[in-house]
């Protein structure tokens, strides 16, 4: 299902002593977070007028956040992306949680965790029984976040419960 608000990070300290804050990305990659000039705090509305990369996380600074002070209330927040505001071919691991699953015309169950590997992601699908479903193109035919249904191949090993 399509989401209003995407969890990209956790604000974890400040940066600096013009207000910036440093955000723990959750994204696939911190350079992601550049992609975008507006977020959401705590239910509050910024707009983002730098975002910048550092190691792993992101040094962002907010309008109307400018001194240290300012920026040391947002400690612990989490950064929140207006889904709108991304590519629509993009899928975010947070919308796939509780889409159904189809092997045919079969529902398999609902996808209850994405576990991120470092080859691929593995999708924890659960009904009548658990399976572990490879995030990669053999395996997932089609994923349709609009209608929360996603089309997929199993073989045999994916069923958790299998001998």
């Amino acid at each position: 299902m399509k989401l209003e608000y995407i969890e990209a990070g956790e604000i974890v300290t400040t940066h600096g002593v013009r207000g910036e804050v440093k955000v723990l990305c959750w994204l696939d990659a911190p350079e992601m977070l550049c992609e975008f000039d507006r977020c959401r705090i705590a239910g509050k509305d910024y707009e983002m007028e730098s975002v910048r990369v550092q190691k792993t996380c992101n040094l962002v600074k907010l309008s109307g956040v400018d001194t240290m002070e300012d920026a040391q209330k947002f400690r612990g927040k989490v950064l929140e992306l207006y889904r709108e505001d991304a590519d629509d071919a993009v899928i975010f691991a947070a919308e796939l949680i509780g889409m159904e699953v189809y092997a045919g015309d079969t529902c398999i169950g609902t996808i209850q965790e994405v576990l991120d590997y470092p080859g691929n992601a593995v999708y924890v699908v659960q009904g009548e029984h658990e399976y572990m479903i490879p995030a990669v193109r053999q395996f997932i035919l089609s994923t349709d976040v609009e209608k929360n249904i996603m089309q997929v191949k199993l073989i045999e090993g994916m069923r958790s419960d299998e001998n």
